[in-house]
């Protein structure tokens, strides 16, 4: 579930899902209110009707009727009654317009009678209203429960003799009701839309964006592949050709770099090779061995020199292989023995002869300087460890980043048994990055080097193997 809303396609999701949901809440409340006012409107305008009828029903009729005219227009909700007093005490009562207007209409143009109106909300269960008197004689209508919200609209009319007819009426505003037809609305409109973002927009979106990730992963360990066709909405068709020409400038930049460095070394074995004749015609023992020394020296400086620029070239087609048994391989042919911790089956997409080139660096530095080397692997989340360690003297703190510049000896003698060249750990790094790794080095707490090598382990790396 976290995964999903992390992605764009589950947070668009979510995103819909509540704007529809919240657009249907306050078209649903709006809805409601409305019908709420129309409801109030009819009530009023009938007791209004009512009143207005019941007022003319008394002036005309005998005193000994005007009780049963009364019991006649009583009902649940409305409740009539004369006192000597009004109800409504007070004449600045507002919201009744309406009303007042309806009483007057049927009551006659000319009719002049004061008429007062009291509109309020109450809390209690839409019950029948029923009497309660107070000490004074004067009756009060009084709900018989607390619950819902209601209105109450008390309603007194002037009479010819001077009394007053009261009117008690109340009704509640209509419930917050879903019904089924709104929930089918709403479910039909969200599929619509959700299959409209999501098959269309999403699709056209996502789509593109997955392959420049895939595509940068992939560049990223060395494998640019081709130009990634431009697809999608304009700013997802820019994005993937700003892609394409970052990819092609980089890989034409690297290819230079290593056209220049292999093309120096290739040139300077000529030159190389001539002072090595010249140097051997010097009839001085001392001084031809010395010259044949430092030309040697110079001409293992070129191979290795041509090994780093092959390094860093990315020609070699990357294959899926079994680390298990392209380590156990590596093993078979080195000369140097090492020892190799079993670890489980993991597969991983890799230039085998690059990358058997860097691990045999790896080893051996460990062998030469360290007398020993065990080997261990291991999968970490996303990522492939790989361990080299040695029992020898380790590096000093301040030169375990500089070791891997190239041409950078610990060993100051420059002596071709006891320093090697200074090119092996930058060749490893080098070939290590290319496949969008890293390699790092550190002093174990007792004694001895630890290399660690870190490879990320594709997607795609399934377990289709090609044994080199």
């Amino acid at each position: 579930m976290v995964r999903l809303l992390d992605s764009l396609r589950g947070q668009l999701f979510l995103l819909i899902i509540c704007a529809l949901a919240v657009a249907q809440a306050i078209s649903l409340w709006l809805f409601v209110d409305e019908r709420g006012l129309a409801v109030r409107a009819a009530l009023g305008s009938e007791a209004a009707g009512r009143a207005a009828n019941v007022a003319r029903l008394i002036e005309e009729a005998p005193v000994e009727l005007q009780d049963s005219i009364l019991r006649a227009a009583d009902s649940p909700l409305v409740r009539f009654d004369i006192t000597d007093q009004p109800s409504v005490d007070h004449t600045n009562h507002m919201g009744g317009g309406s009303v007042e207007a309806r009483i007057r209409a049927l009551l006659g143009p000319d009719d002049d009678r004061e008429i007062r109106i009291e509109l309020h909300e109450a809390e209690g269960d839409l019950m029948p209203l029923a009497h309660m008197s107070d000490g004074g004689g004067t009756t009060h209508l009084r709900m018989m429960k607390d619950g819902l919200s209601t209105i109450e609209m008390t309603l007194s009319v002037a009479l010819g003799d001077g009394r007053w007819l009261n009117v008690d009426t109340r009704f509640h505003r209509p419930p917050l009701q879903w019904p089924i037809i709104s929930t089918l609305s709403f479910g039909i409109t969200a599929a619509i839309v959700l299959i409209a973002v999501f098959w269309f927009l999403l699709s056209r979106l996502t789509g593109p964006l997955r392959r420049v990730a895939g595509a940068a992963e992939r560049f990223g360990r060395g494998d640019a592949g081709e130009p990634l066709p431009l697809t999608g909405p304009k700013e997802v068709r820019d994005l993937i050709a700003t892609f394409n020409a970052m990819q092609n400038r980089l890989t034409r930049h690297m290819a230079d770099r290593t056209r220049v460095l292999a093309a120096l070394g290739h040139d300077l074995r000529s030159p190389l090779t001539a002072l090595r004749v010249h140097a051997e015609l010097v009839d001085q023992d001392e001084i031809r061995d010395s010259l044949v020394s430092s030309i040697e020296e110079m001409q293992e400086m070129v191979e290795t020199t041509l090994a780093f620029a092959h390094g860093m070239a990315t020609s070699e087609e990357p294959q899926i292989v079994d680390i298990r048994f392209f380590l156990g391989k590596l093993q078979q042919d080195m000369l140097g023995t090492f020892q190799i911790e079993d670890g489980n089956e993991i597969f991983l997409r890799l230039r085998p002869n690059a990358m058997r080139r860097a691990l045999r660096n790896l080893i051996e530095n460990a062998l030469r300087y360290g007398d020993s080397a065990s080997l261990s692997f291991e999968r970490v989340e996303d990522d492939l460890f790989i361990r080299i360690t040695d029992d020898g003297p380790g590096i000093p703190e301040a030169d375990l980043g500089r070791v891997f510049e190239p041409f950078f000896r610990l060993e100051q003698s420059r002596s071709r048994n006891t320093g090697g060249t200074g090119l092996g750990l930058s060749i490893a790094r080098t070939i290590v990055r290319a496949h969008g790794g890293d390699v790092s080095l550190s002093n174990r707490a007792a004694r001895g080097l630890l290399a660690t090598v870190i490879l990320p382990i594709a997607s795609d790396a399934i377990p289709q193997v090609s044994k080199p």
